[in-house]
């Protein structure tokens, strides 16, 4: 039995305040929220300014969610709390400069919490933790790049180098990661991705040719029928609210697929709108359907079967663009309802009733997030989700289509522009036209395969663009040891965390600019792209001065990096300095290499940019083998233990993917409190567990279990058997070989987990 050795929160010394869950999302408490923390982190005048240029057409994209702003045209602010949360954490006036590094011990900081940790403010220049050192000190760029370059060239082969790269990242800065990568022969390009929306993009690529979505926000104000599954908009994609809303007046029916009645999907106050804001706000969800961990599957299949029988199908669509129907439907007649109710639980009466509903749909979208992607049989579900929608021919018509919800602001732009450890062949053949080099083709390591390689040996260097690896990761302490086993680990950040203090042999951080803040080269002020969750690329300046004036941009601390390996290896001819300095020429390399961005520098002018060529939304048409749109037949699946709970992983609504930014869950009615568990009342009665319990989590290795210490217990409306905790902190209790099936995403929403009074 082995114990959770490094918490990722120190155990707390006193259960957090329950209060009864708000039945509204946003409002005047969003305000409050807002300008508290933005005031405290920014200032008045700060605030003033910053906040008013997120999203603006001649400011920064919100370094937050990936959600989409409306074509040509933007509210007074077009933000929500969470993006101004985000804007503010990194406008911080806080600063982690020298004098931080030099009072406390990597150790000492090792103790404190992921909250503590992010308060302090802006990293100020760059530093580097040397082998039998405790303390983290200055260095200067070059010395950092030379460092690098010289652990690099000493590998035994360059896939002894692993190059991760978070979602934040701007299309230039990952297009010049995935060239460096590739420059120095390995395919190791690991990313957030592999963590979240892996499963959507191997399911999606199979079944429509794309790996992406096929709806724009237009298409919500056409539909009759929003499914909204496995995702929480209201804590973690917040303006997507308003699109439900205006869909929810338009006539549209929208549906809550989750193990927990979320508050966004219950009522929304919008803060612009007076009325709505002292008022009831507006219904968002007329059904909210309260399944079982990982029983999605299953109810799409009944969802399909009522299309089916009730004979609502576009058999005009299903003949023309589609394979494997026939196969298709006789696996769904012969699927019993008595035992999807079982697998669900929801009663065969209501899944009739839903399914009559929505078997009269004409154009229904399906919203995903990480509900979806992160169970053994995401793929399968995925794929049911899309048989469910080709049935109505929803795919390529107005209001109809899939719709993966994206978390970090530009995950899906990283992808497209080449941060993908399975790169294309036509891909490889395009970096090859437009910079020369001769890439590898043998493909790389994913996020999970990175630790399988550090632990054993196999990858000796970790670099990062971003990110918080070591909190992102599942099993904490592999993940963990995995790195500290490298001979050198490096992190490119704006801000303290986790991963900072696991370290390799050397470490270091190198602090860049934030999407905030601006960006003046020796040839003058530059400006990135990105890409947000439905195809749209547009610009993103920085309007703030740098926290300091050491900070460089991500494309110059890439450049920096290319250039002293130029020194050392043979010349590849790749102008990294000019590509450093003129963003221009990284767009014209991107144009010359992946179809769709013809014109890059010149659609980039456009207020609102330009959407990338999406074959089935744009003309129906399907890059898949057969050049069809296919229907999949799976085995329905859905986790279970007799004796274990099971449990998801969630985000609280004051926190964005890995940073804290408080310790209260408002919506949930959590506050001053993270490390919970959220359990059915009568699951604490036959446990003879109490409110407010401290309790031990455990959960099963091959070899071992792990056991996490001191939880407070949560009652909540949540399914029998069914328990909810804390992302990052649970991340400990998620085996790393737990893994979806063919997209090896971690299984973070679907965990066999034990439960037992604490011990201590």
């Amino acid at each position: 039995m082995k114990k959770d050795v490094n918490p990722l929160t120190p155990l707390e010394s006193k259960a957090p305040k329950l209060s009864k869950p708000k039945n509204s999302a946003a409002g005047i408490p969003a305000l409050i929220s807002t300008a508290k923390y933005g005031l405290g982190n920014m200032g008045v005048l700060n605030s003033l300014k910053n906040l008013a240029k997120v999203n603006d057409f001649d400011g920064f994209d919100c370094p937050g969610c990936a959600w989409p702003d409306p074509d040509n045209h933007r509210s007074f602010a077009e933000f929500c709390e969470n993006g101004a949360k985000a804007v503010a954490d990194e406008a911080t006036k806080n600063r982690a400069d020298n004098n931080f590094w030099s009072k406390w011990t990597v150790g000492e900081l090792s103790q404190k919490s992921d909250h503590w940790l992010n308060s302090q403010g802006r990293i100020t220049q760059p530093l580097v933790l040397m082998p039998g050192s405790e303390y983290y000190t200055p260095i200067s760029w070059n010395d950092s790049f030379d460092i690098i370059a010289d652990n690099l060239v000493s590998l035994k082969s360059p896939d002894e180098a692993v190059f991760y790269t978070s979602g934040r990242t701007s299309n230039e800065a990952a297009f010049l990661w995935q060239l460096l990568a590739r420059r120095f022969g390995t395919n190791n390009l690991p990313d957030c991705s592999n963590m979240c929306h892996e499963s959507s993009g191997v399911a999606l690529t199979e079944s429509i040719g794309i790996g992406k979505g096929t709806v724009t926000l237009d298409d919500f104000n056409s539909a009759d029928l929003i499914i909204v599954v496995g995702q929480n908009p209201g804590t973690n994609h917040p303006r997507m609210l308003t699109a439900l809303r205006d869909a929810r007046k338009n006539g549209a029916s929208v549906i809550s697929v989750n193990p927990l009645t979320e508050t966004g999907m219950k009522r929304f106050k919008h803060p612009q709108n007076p009325i709505e804001m002292f008022g009831l706000g507006s219904s968002i969800a007329d059904k909210h359907l309260k399944v079982n961990i990982n029983s999605d599957q299953a109810l799409f299949r009944s969802f399909s079967k009522s299309i089916i029988e009730s004979g609502n199908l576009d058999n005009e669509f299903i003949s023309d663009y589609t394979n494997g129907y026939d196969d298709y439907r006789k696996l769904v007649l012969n699927t019993d309802l008595d035992e999807i109710s079982e697998m669900t639980g929801i009663s065969t009466d209501e899944l009739i009733q839903v399914g009559e509903k929505i078997s009269n749909s004409k154009a229904t979208i399906v919203c995903w997030a990480m509900g979806i992607t992160q169970h053994k049989n995401s793929v399968a579900t995925i794929q049911e989700i899309v048989n469910f929608l080709l049935l109505g021919g929803n795919i390529g018509k107005p209001g109809a289509g899939v719709c993966p919800v994206r978390g970090h602001s530009n995950v899906q732009g990283d992808r497209t522009v080449g941060i993908n450890h399975k790169p294309s062949t036509s891909f490889i053949d395009g970096l090859e036209k437009s910079t020369g080099i001769i890439a590898p083709i043998k493909h790389g390591y994913d996020s999970v395969e990175a630790v399988r390689a550090m632990e054993s040996g196999d990858a000796k260097v970790f670099l990062a663009m971003g990110g918080n690896f070591v909190s992102a990761m599942s099993d904490t302490n592999r993940t963990s040891n995995a790195l500290s086993k490298c001979q050198l680990t490096v992190h490119i950040s704006t801000k303290p965390n986790r991963s900072h203090l696991v370290s390799g042999e050397i470490g270091l951080i190198l602090p860049c600019l934030g999407r905030t803040e601006i960006d003046i080269s020796p040839i003058g002020r530059q400006f990135v792209t990105v890409e947000n969750s439905m195809g749209v690329v547009h610009s993103s300046k920085g309007t703030s001065k740098p926290a300091s004036e050491y900070l460089i941009s991500e494309p110059s601390i890439v450049s920096g990096i290319g250039g002293a390996l130029e020194t050392r290896l043979e010349r590849s001819g790749i102008p990294w300095r000019n590509l450093s300095e003129n963003y221009d020429l990284v767009r014209d390399l991107i144009e010359k290499t992946i179809p769709g961005f013809e014109n890059y520098n010149q659609r980039i002018t456009s207020k609102s940019g330009f959407y990338l060529p999406n074959p089935p939304k744009d003309n129906r048409t399907f890059k898949t083998k057969n050049a069809l749109a296919n229907f999949f037949c799976h085995d329905i699946s859905c986790v279970s233990s007799s004796d274990k709970f099971m449990m998801m992983t969630i985000r609280s609504h004051d926190q964005y993917n890995t940073t804290i930014y408080g310790l209260d869950d408002r919506y949930r009615g959590i506050r001053n409190g993270r490390r919970v568990v959220l359990m059915n009342r009568e699951d604490l009665v036959e446990n003879d567990i109490k409110e407010g319990d401290l309790v031990d989590l455990s959960s099963d290795r091959e070899s071992e279990s792990v056991v996490s210490q001191s939880w407070y217990v949560v009652p909540y409306d949540i399914p029998r058997g069914n328990i909810a905790t804390y992302f990052p902190e649970s991340n400990v209790l998620i085996p790393l070989d737990s893994v979806a099936d063919r997209s090896n995403t971690p299984t973070s929403k679907s965990v066999p987990i034990g439960i037992k009074k604490a011990t201590n």
